[in-house]
């Protein structure tokens, strides 16, 4: 039975076979399978793969500085092994081994990935840049001047030497100096031969007074280099023989046993271009080809084609590159696998085949019957669990799905999966994907490949560092996955004191007594602006000032005021005095002056300062006469200050006393005057004053001038902050009610304060900026041999020496200057204060040279805390050993014999008055080898500089590896350890604690479980964890059943665990499907993917094939030392299905098509004929520099111009920052960038503010460094130069009344602020730069002020109609015209024709681009992306000093002169539309605008037609038009059911807002909408879509436009001349209907989606 039901299948699949043959060979040669293959290139030439292996090292060089001197000496020492590779994938294999001698297994198996990812070429890019630097620098008379750094190799291609001219492109590969393959840089001079390095380091130093060569965060120091001697740079590749010579010299010369520490030695990997012949054969592999790019998406979408909008001309034929890898026969095929088949019946392999591309080209389906689709997601889910490989299952299903749908739908379904997925839907919403890293959430929406090996490779080294801490693997894995307390900006300063004076209290206040005491008050909506009138003590308004400063009198003024409109809120002040505080801070800091200080300071302060004098009398007000009287005694002040004939303003005594007694006068039993002077003499008043100062010291409040404390936030005093901080303050209490944490009982401040509450405020540590704290691991440098941290000697406060102690504080000072020994005296002092949770380390971080004095005190500190830190008075003895340094020795640069033994004499007098033996100081000073101390302290400066980046003679503190530097605005005092001890503690610390005191230690002897080992684990871990970049989001997956419906994987010994919830049949299930594979094959971790599809589904879910792009050892050739790079490969597409390609590359990654000989976005397979392969090439044409600016207290700086370039070329590119949040972005590519202000207003209003990444010698720029992929995102912040702080940065026209006036200052703005304007940000390709107003050199002599026009196409039909809009446009005109078009969609073919066609017929035109900004709703359509470039960023994409444009759709027929519309009057609205037609009454049904919403909303205004409308730029940015159009479109664009013709909708929505001008009716005519009647006045015709009889639109072209054909035919003549292609006839016009005729009515209208179908 079973044989005769085999032999009858094989009948049937012969027969089947046989049929399909019959239909003819030629038929079947048609429907062969056809391919796609897409590939993206970076813009500069290769890059040596040796080289970005050491870079590679250089990365994990962060946590291990001498792997990458490590790889350099394993590869020379093995160079010679170089003979025996014979290919790439040869020299691949050799360094990947070299990199497993150095790496663990797990980072080894990364390495490897990353190398065929490439993803350290950028930096191999910017080295290419400070080579060029350095090379132009010293300028060679020699005929290969290195000063011409454009030259490429001999190998390069006519592609390559266009990439060159990309100004921006300032990587480019220098030529070899005069063959010269090798040089050093030590900034006086280059050396290109050895021999002449050998005599510069044989000569003294003292000569050299050149300036150094600039080194950066990323250059890479010789591990032992001397800090301050002076740099060489090696510019060389590893694998040149002068490569070797030079780093064995300056190796030697960097070590101090041979040249003395001569040079700080820094590597500068490049292989420049002619020394290919130079290296070995593997130093050359990736340079000879294009770097091709992994890790990005191409997707082929079917495309509805509703419309007919494809191009008829013929079908373009293109070089045929066949894909050489095989089609993988082994997959089903509806149900047949054919590799079975073929074994079976090899004698029929070409029917079978036939047979299988035949079954292939049918399975297509984009559309399902309803109950195919019910449960299509279920069984989908199914399948992939159910497979062998779930991984693959999933990523071939997703990624073919409409190809494989058929069979899925028809697959029978286990209910448990079914129930299971519909009980996880009970706990997350349908469909929704999620993805967590070790517990922490990733954005699956920003995610790409590099930036999660980038978290798996920090992840992966913390690891491999825990390790070797003798860590227990579990608690590794436990310390990775644990997620840390969220950090909070919520730091509040607890204020709680006496000396906080309130004005009112909304509990108790009579004056309240009416409000409403329920706290549920507080939930009710209310209008936007209205208070919530609660009494209830919500709002505690805390102002801290200075009763005697102008800022201080005025906040009081604005308190009463506030207090008089009964603003719901509790009102207080802290007083204190400035002048007081500066005397208690120049009197050496004695924090602890007290009212039993009453000596000198007290006396002086009772007749110096005005401000105690105000403060006193407050205080004698309040308790005599009451709260308020006092305050208004504080107004009474400010009144007569204010009125005083003195123009100054200044406060004076006087003022005072009338102040006093005028508020005193009315109820005063006793003359005041007697009064004040009794309270001259009062000790009481005097001693409270000086303590509410003291208090404000120790908060740390003083070096504000004037502050609001709101609930201990802290905020600038102006009344906007107030309201500002109160809206900000409500939501959190608004939460805290609704969960029940806060009652009509509860004291909110007490609540807020005690849970988030912090002794002391120090912008340093705890502000609310957006500059981060600089973490360091001290893990690395313990791995990495250094010993310094291994010396240290840690102090204790009294008796806890034997504590464990979480939180390390590592001072490093230079006690040769008042601010280091400042900063030791009171980490002293901070231990004496008593901690029992915190220890303290010393490293004296001195200038060259110490002298005696410094080293008698450091040897005498070092042998304290080494020898006697568990004495009980130490910290004592080392307090008065500060205090005696300080005084005496602070300012001698030598003492005598005599002096030195004085030294020692006092340290032993001290020592014994301290119970600590003396004789131990005695013997080792007197014996002190100077030379050897001072080569201990070179070790610490190097450390310093080398793992903390601290140059020699820096004064900072490190807490478990947190920097926190001493800046020159203030010092580091024992409270701000005690602040940085509690902060550190909480969000970082406390976890890990817990954490390892659970380990139970295996591979360390008992003997070394002390308290100082653990302490040192706690801090090596902490710091090390801090370092990490890690999201603060996490979810709770193990919720989610996983027994029918997840894919587990589990590997117990990976550090890595990935948590997923995936919808497999999604867009982002697409490209999660194929990452988690990538994770899985190279790193291997354990996996648990929770499937989680739509339960009902309408519609095929996806309906597009998709590739994500993955690099593999197989790019490499096994024949030759070439690279093919990673390629989207797509095997048998469907043949007669119409598709359209889309990228779906990193967020930060400008590409464009550069070989595409198809129109890509109308692919139709079957038209190919012959050719197997549809082949696409892309280019990475930039990467992009984003960023957000800010202005403290203040709106974003809208129209603020930023300007970046290199040092040489400060202006490559600019831009403007937008309202919507600051947002700004730029063209970059890999290099060293300087952003600043642009020349003009923006330069002349703003300055940077200090802090962040900047260059030290040009303060009014912020460097920049891109050396990835990745782009970068910026925060700037900037601040109102003084006097300018009440001027606006863009000036409106209207500011002034007379039209003269108006013009004007328009003119002056733009000419003053925009000249410098020559580009924009992004890429543009112009023809003349020249923007005058006359231009003669085009065809006719045009003359007259240029006409700017704007259109954009995608797809070759469009571009066909483009040139037919551009002809019609100059055919119309004898003015200039100079058109911009959007560079994102054009085709290669067009973007080479226009060049020609510009100078053929004498016109300009600029290519431009914008990316889509992060935070703005993304659109998922290609077609709604491009409508949404026509409105959303008109104030961003063009140059800044173009003030008017006018779009012009691309199918678009000019019959008019644009000059007239150009020039045309709009009344000063920033935009100008056509309203749509009303006279073609057939088309009534749908117009949609004079019904429903569209008629409600428009309140009578007209609806107008995108098609064609006019953009005053300047009106537009002046009334930040751009951004109003960004908000309506953020609010409404979620909706699905919005914006419908996003162009044409938006603007009219806005038009309350962004008014528009209507444009007479002739302007625009286009037959769907306007009758017959009107089409000779037409002056424009636009191509509108006909939703009735849906016309293909080169037919309705043909038919309604008398001279469309002409214009085509010499359009497509031009074209055909320049691609050298045969042009087709013309085609006459069908004449079965006129184009007068009225349109005859067709089909049924269509009621769904009429509006998006109403102009495309």
């Amino acid at each position: 039975m079973g044989t005769h039901f085999r032999s009858g299948f094989w009948v049937l699949v012969v027969m089947a076979c046989a049929s399909l043959c019959w239909n003819g060979p030629v038929v079947a040669e048609n429907r062969r399978p056809k391919n796609v293959q897409v590939a993206i290139q970076a813009k500069w030439s290769g890059t040596p793969l040796l080289l970005e292996a050491g870079l590679w090292f250089e990365l994990l060089a962060k946590e291990r500085k001498d792997l990458f001197w490590q790889f350099i000496e394993v590869w020379l020492s093995a160079e010679k092994d170089d003979v025996d590779s014979f290919t790439a994938k040869d020299c691949l294999k050799k360094i990947v081994n070299y990199g497993h001698s150095l790496l663990s297994e797990s980072l080894a198996s990364l390495f490897e990935f990353s190398l065929t990812l490439r993803s350290a070429s950028p930096r191999l890019v910017l080295y290419r840049q400070l080579a060029g630097e350095s090379l132009s620098s010293f300028p060679l008379t020699d005929d290969s001047n290195p000063n011409n750094i454009g030259g490429e190799t001999s190998e390069t291609n006519d592609n390559m030497e266009t990439k060159k001219l990309d100004p921006l492109l300032v990587g480019v590969n220098p030529k070899s100096p005069s063959g010269k393959c090798c040089w050093v840089d030590t900034g006086g001079s280059l050396f290109f031969d050895w021999s002449d390095l050998l005599l510069w380091l044989r000569s003294p130093t003292e000569s050299d007074s050149f300036q150094p060569p600039e080194l950066f965060d990323f250059d890479h120091i010789h591990f032992g280099s001397s800090v301050s001697r002076p740099v060489a740079i090696l510019y060389g590749a590893l694998g040149t023989e002068c490569f070797r010579d030079f780093h064995v010299t300056l190796v030697e010369a960097a070590k101090e046993e041979f040249y003395k520490g001569k040079v700080k030695y820094v590597v500068r990997p490049i292989l420049p271009s002619g020394c290919e012949t130079k290296i070995g054969h593997c130093g050359v592999v990736g340079t000879k080809d294009p770097l091709n790019l992994g890790g990005y998406g191409v997707e082929l979408a079917l495309k509805n084609m509703e419309y007919k909008a494809m191009d008829d001309s013929m079908i373009k034929k293109g070089v045929t590159l066949e894909d050489p890898r095989t089609e993988d026969l082994s997959q089903e095929v509806r149900g047949f696998i054919f590799s079975k088949i073929l074994e079976r019946k090899p004698e029929l392999s070409s029917e079978i085949m036939a047979f299988r591309d035949y079954l292939l080209s049918s399975t297509v389906s984009d559309t399902l019957d309803v109950w195919e689709l019910k449960d299509l997601g279920h069984q989908t889910a199914q399948r992939i669990v159910h497979a062998s490989d779930p991984l693959q299952s999933m990523q071939e299903i997703n990624q073919n799905f409409p190809s494989v749908v058929s069979s899925l739908s028809r697959m029978k379904l286990n209910d448990s999966v079914k129930d299971e997925i519909i009980a996880n839907q009970r706990m997350i919403p349908p469909g929704k994907s999620l993805m967590a890293l070790n517990g922490a959430l990733i954005n699956i929406e920003d995610i790409d490949l590099y930036l999660l090996m980038d978290m798996v490779h920090q992840v992966l080294s913390l690891a491999d560092q825990f390790s070797k801490l003798k860590i227990p693997q579990s608690t590794v894995q436990k310390l990775l996955s644990t997620q840390p307390p969220a950090e909070s900006n919520m730091f509040r300063v607890d204020f709680r004191s006496t000396h906080v004076h309130y004005l009112n209290n909304l509990e108790e206040d009579a004056k309240y007594r009416r409000w409403r005491s329920n706290m549920n008050e507080i939930l009710m909506p209310v209008f936007p602006g209205q208070l919530r009138y609660i009494r209830k003590n919500l709002f505690h308004a805390v102002y801290v000032l200075d009763p005697a400063t102008v800022c201080g009198l005025e906040s009081v003024d604005m308190i009463l005021s506030m207090y008089e409109n009964n603003l719901p809120m509790r009102f207080g002040v802290i007083l204190y005095s400035t002048t007081f505080i500066k005397m208690v801070e120049m009197s050496g800091g004695e924090l602890q002056v007290s009212k039993a200080e009453d000596g000198q300071v007290g006396e002086d302060i009772s007749t110096m300062p005005i401000s105690f004098r105000i403060i006193r009398l407050f205080i004698y007000m309040k308790e005599n006469q009451g709260t308020q009287m006092a305050f208004q005694f504080l107004s009474n002040v400010n009144r007569l200050r204010t009125e005083s004939e003195d123009s100054s303003g200044a406060l004076e005594v006087h003022h005072v006393e009338g102040a006093f007694v005028e508020t005193l006068l009315p109820k005063a039993k006793t003359p005041p005057q007697d009064i004040l002077l009794k309270l001259e003499k009062e000790q009481n008043f005097k001693e409270l004053s000086q303590e509410s100062s003291m208090f404000v010291l120790k908060l740390g409040l003083s070096k504000l001038q004037c502050c609001l404390l709101m609930n201990g936030l802290v905020f600038d005093t102006n009344e906007d902050a107030l309201i500002n901080a109160m809206n900000d303050e409500l939501p959190r209490i608004q939460e805290q009610v609704y969960y029940g944490h806060i009652s009509s009982h509860t004291n909110v401040l007490e609540k807020f304060l005690s849970e988030s509450g912090i002794q002391r405020y120090n912008p340093q540590i705890v502000a609310d900026t957006k500059v981060k704290p600089r973490f360091i691991s001290l893990a690395s440098s313990i791995l990495g041999g250094e010993s310094v941290l291994n010396d240290i000697n840690y102090l204790h406060s009294p008796d806890t020496i034997d504590d464990l102690k979480p939180v390390t504080h590592l001072l490093a000072v230079d006690i040769t200057s008042r601010k280091g020994m400042k900063l030791l005296h009171e980490g002293i002092r901070y231990l004496i204060g008593g901690t029992k949770s915190s220890r303290l380390g010393v490293l004296f971080s001195i200038n060259p040279g110490p002298d005696l004095p410094s080293l008698l005190f450091m040897k005498v500190f070092e042998i304290t805390a080494s020898s006697y830190s568990h004495k009980k008075k130490v910290l004592n003895f080392l307090d008065q050993l500060c205090s005696f340094y300080a005084s005496e020795y602070m300012l001698a640069s030598s003492i005598s014999a005599e002096g030195t033994q004085a030294f020692i004499d006092k340290v032993c007098e001290l020592a014994d008055a301290n119970g600590i033996p003396s004789n131990g100081y005695k013997s080792i000073l007197s014996e002190i080898s100077v030379d050897e101390f001072r080569g201990h302290l070179n070790k610490v400066v190097q450390f310093l500089y080398r793992q903390l980046a601290l140059d020699s003679g820096s004064n900072a503190v490190i807490t478990n590896g947190r920097v926190t530097v001493s800046v020159d605005e203030g010092e580091i005092l024992s409270y701000d350890l005690l602040l940085l001890e509690s902060v550190e503690f909480k969000q970082r610390i406390k976890f890990i604690l817990e954490i390892i005191e659970e380990v139970k230690w295996q591979d360390v002897d008992p003997d070394m479980l002390t308290s100082k080992f653990i302490s040192d684990v706690i801090m090596f871990v902490s710091s090390a964890m801090a370092t990490r970049d890690r999201s603060s989001e996490s979810a709770r997956f193990e919720i989610l059943n996983a027994k029918y419906s997840a894919v587990v994987l589990n590997n117990g010994n990976s550090s890595i665990h990935v948590d997923a919830v995936v919808d497999p049949l999604s867009p982002s299930g697409q490209k999660l499907a194929s990452m988690l594979r990538v994770l899985w094959k190279h790193i291997q971790p354990s996996m648990r993917i929770v499937l989680n599809p739509l339960s009902s589904l309408v519609d095929i879910p996806l309906k597009n094939y998709y590739r994500y792009v993955i690099p593999t050892m197989d790019d490499f050739s096994s024949t030759d030392y070439t690279i093919s790079g990673p390629k989207a490969f797509f095997a048998n597409m469907p043949l007669s299905k119409t598709l359209t390609m889309n990228l779906d590359v990193p967020e930060p990654w400008l590409v464009e098509p550069v070989i595409a000989v198809h129109d890509l976005d109308n692919i139709l397979l079957e038209n190919l004929g012959d050719t197997r392969m549809l082949q696409a090439v892309f280019e990475l044409e930039a990467l992009l520099l984003t960023g957000h600016c800010s202005e403290k207290d203040h709106e974003p700086p809208r129209g603020l111009q930023l300007i970046l370039g290199t040092k040489s070329t400060p202006h490559l590119v600019d831009t403007l920052v937008m309202a919507n949040l600051g947002y700004w972005q730029m063209k970059v590519f890999p290099g060293v960038w300087y952003l600043q202000l642009a020349p003009g207003r923006s330069s002349e209003l703003y300055l940077l503010k200090e802090g962040g990444v900047g260059s030290h010698d040009t303060p009014l720029s912020k460097r920049i460094t891109i050396d990835d992929l990745r782009g970068k995102l910026v925060h700037l912040e900037v601040v109102k130069k003084k006097g300018k702080e009440h001027e606006n940065l863009l000036i409106s026209s209207d500011d002034n009344h007379l039209q003269e006036g108006k013009k004007g200052n328009r003119d002056s703005w733009n000419s003053n602020l925009l000249k410098w304007a020559s580009g924009f940000i992004s890429g543009k390709e112009q023809l003349k730069k020249s923007e005058s107003t006359s231009v003669g050199q085009g065809k006719g002599g045009r003359r007259g002020k240029t006409i700017n026009i704007f259109s954009i196409a995608s797809g070759h039909l469009y571009e066909r109609f483009l040139k037919i809009m551009i002809l019609s446009v100059l055919k119309n005109s004898n003015r200039p015209v100079k058109f911009w078009f959007i560079k994102n969609y054009l085709s290669p073919q067009f973007k080479d024709v226009i060049p020609l066609m510009a100078k053929e017929y004498g016109f300009e035109y600029e290519l431009i681009t914008y990316k889509w900004p992060t935070w703005l709703h993304k659109q998922k359509e290609k077609q709604r992306i491009i409508w949404a470039y026509k409105i959303l960023f008109l104030d961003v994409i063009f140059p800044l000093s173009l003030e008017k444009v006018i779009f012009v759709d691309a199918d678009q027929i000019v019959r008019a002169d644009m000059g007239e519309l150009y020039d045309m009057d709009i009344k000063g609205r920033p935009l100008a539309y056509t309203p749509f037609c009303d006279n073609n009454k057939d088309m009534d049904g749908y117009r949609f605008w004079r019904q429903g919403f569209w008629k409600d909303h428009l309140r009578g205004r007209p609806y107008h037609i995108s098609a064609l409308y006019v953009v005053d730029l300047v009106k537009f940015r002046e009334t930040a038009a751009g951004d109003n159009l960004r908000v309506f479109y953020e609010t409404l664009s979620k909706d699905p059911n919005s914006l419908s013709n996003l162009d044409q909708d938006l603007p009219n929505f806005a038009q309350h807002t962004v008014p528009i001008f209507s444009l007479p009716q002739e302007w625009l005519w286009c037959e769907s909408w306007c009758g017959n009647a009107t089409k000779s006045k037409a002056k424009t015709i636009d191509l509108c879509n006909n939703p009735m009889t849906k016309e293909p639109k080169l037919q309705g072209a043909r038919r309604i436009v008398p001279e469309w054909p002409d214009l085509d035919f010499e359009a497509r003549q031009f074209t055909a001349k320049v691609l050298g292609e045969e042009v087709e006839p013309q085609e006459p016009v069908a004449p079965a209907k006129q184009s007068e005729d009225p349109i005859t009515d067709g089909s049924t209208k269509e009621e769904d989606d009429q509006e998006s179908r109403s102009e495309l």
